[in-house]
């Protein structure tokens, strides 16, 4: 019963075969293979645009590091969530690949940043040669809260974004389940709707290890493939990573894979929705459910083998709070998760409770 991540989970059967088959005679280095060399086009054709250029990575740290250094220069600023993954969880990377422009957190509940506090922002921002210029917005796709931004609140944020000479970036580590959780086309949540460069995750949803910029704008595409290499993310071996992105892609596994990790989580809230002393945060749109528990059912939960995590709550809805009995929980589900390890964990909450 891991619900602490969906990085915990190994990697999808159909990739690993992939990278099996792939993995058999000589081929030309540093992306010279037929696989690396026929990838740009998959992905133009599944975003449905014909001059975007795609670089794949290994982490997701570095994915968005790089993406955010062809936006930003030292000097400069990038607006994010106040509870974004590229601010709090990795260790200063945008800060040290862009070689010292700065983060500066939104406020907005679940994880999305409130439009109207991304406005007062920008219209706020100094125009002083003391201050940093802000140059790019960067929205987590899904949230850290697990809630997804619709192609219109997309388009809302980046044309503010736009009009103030800033480019936007999209942190889509949970991408799949976002797109699987709206129901639209990749383009239509992308560069349809403003987004300049995605950072294009797999990793969480069945790779092995495989990541990807995807550029839509040809001008901050120049930069990246050397930015790569400058920074040690250009593999020697790349077709073992672009044979984990064909079969990613492939007959929408990764949708499908997608698909199921957000049925196991609806699954699990509802569940948690009917236990005494539980309620929901908000509401679960992709594979990650955010209940506040009684601090007695977490207890029994943990002693009975559950793992989850504890979770910040700042960006709780207006009213809603962690009483002094309580705990804020974060659960994900997964590609793999099963009926019965979701479950497993609901009869445990009910026996707790």
């Amino acid at each position: 019963m891991n619900f602490a991540s969906d990085n915990v989970t190994g990697a999808s059967p159909r990739i690993l075969d992939a990278v099996v088959r792939a993995n058999g005679g000589a081929m030309p280095a540093y992306g010279a293979d037929p696989l690396s060399a026929t990838l740009q086009a998959r992905f133009r054709a599944v975003f449905e645009h014909p001059d975007l250029a795609v670089f794949p990575m290994v982490t997701g740290t570095a994915t968005n590091a790089i993406a955010l250094a062809a936006m930003v220069p030292p000097f400069g600023l990038c607006l994010c969530h106040q509870e974004a993954h590229v601010m709090d969880d990795e260790c200063g990377a945008p800060e040290f690949y862009t070689h010292g422009a700065k983060l500066s957190g939104l406020p907005g509940t679940g994880g999305k940043i409130d439009p109207d506090a991304l406005d007062a922002r920008l219209a706020a921002m100094p125009r002083h040669v003391k201050q940093m210029p802000a140059r790019a917005l960067t929205l987590s796709q899904a949230t850290e809260g697990g809630l997804v931004y619709r192609p219109d609140e997309v388009a809302r944020l980046a044309e503010s974004a736009h009009r103030h000479g800033l480019s936007v970036h999209m942190d889509g580590a949970r991408f799949a389940n976002a797109v699987a959780a709206l129901g639209c086309t990749p383009a239509e949540v992308t560069w349809r709707a403003g987004v300049d460069i995605l950072s294009f995750g797999a990793s969480k949803n069945g790779a092995l290890a495989a990541e990807a910029i995807v550029v839509f704008r040809p001008d901050l595409a120049e930069t990246i493939e050397y930015r790569r290499k400058r920074a040690g993310h250009l593999l020697s071996k790349s077709r073992l990573l672009a044979a984990q992105l064909h079969a990613y892609l492939d007959e929408d596994h990764w949708l499908a894979n997608a698909a199921h990790a957000n049925r196991m989580a609806a699954r699990l809230a509802r569940g948690l929705a009917e236990i005494p002393g539980v309620r929901l945060a908000w509401s679960v749109e992709a594979n990650e459910v955010f209940p506040i528990l009684p601090a007695r059912l977490e207890r029994g939960l943990r002693a009975g083998g559950a793992a989850f995590h504890h979770w910040d709550s700042s960006s709780l809805p207006p009213g809603e709070a962690v009483g002094a009995e309580e705990s804020f929980a974060r659960l994900i589900t997964a590609f793999s998760t099963t009926e019965a390890e979701v479950d497993a964990f609901l009869d445990l909450a009910r026996r707790c409770a």
